[in-house]
């Protein structure tokens, strides 16, 4: 009876546990599956470029992204899109085809898509970015900087 018992509990107790884990996590989207979602509910869009190479990128995603309250944060008011800036995948965005351009020619090239939306003066781009638009896709806010989960949840409550 025992036996039964402790296997109801643990078949019931089963779905709780993986759900726990999906909400502890952020729901991260590439720019495929965030052109859909924006045509179905328009809802603000945060962008975050990294690369494998980035120290504070790296800190960013042991730190602030595991947080709970910037998880659920991102989770429900923010279509969340991560991207290595440093990808060769060709993207079809708004009817548009991305790629990494610069990978023809430099070992670590930028792709076009973080050289439009996060480039500072003549086409530089500093990791990490994020990026913060509006309903429309317009930005709303731009940071090149590391954020500690403070300076992160100050962002997302402000924009």
């Amino acid at each position: 009876m025992t036996k039964n018992f402790q296997i109801l509990i643990l078949f019931l107790a089963l779905p709780l546990l993986g759900r726990s884990q999906e909400n502890d996590k952020i729901n991260w989207l590439d720019f495929e599956q965030l052109e859909g979602s924006l045509s179905v509910k328009p809802k603000k869009t945060f962008i975050y470029f990294y690369a494998d190479w980035c120290v504070y990128c790296k800190k960013m995603d042991r730190n602030a992204f595991k947080n709970p309250e910037i998880i659920t944060k991102l989770n429900s008011e923010f279509y969340a899109v991560k991207m290595n800036a440093e990808s060769t995948d060709t993207i079809t965005f708004e009817g548009q085809i991305f790629y990494n351009q610069q990978a023809e020619t430099q070992r670590n090239g930028i792709h076009q898509i973080p050289l439009l939306l996060a480039s500072r003066e003549k086409s530089e781009l500093s990791l990490p970015a994020i990026l913060i638009l509006d309903e429309k896709f317009r930005v709303l806010h731009r940071e090149f900087n590391y954020l500690a989960t403070e300076k992160m949840l100050e962002l997302l409550s402000h924009n």
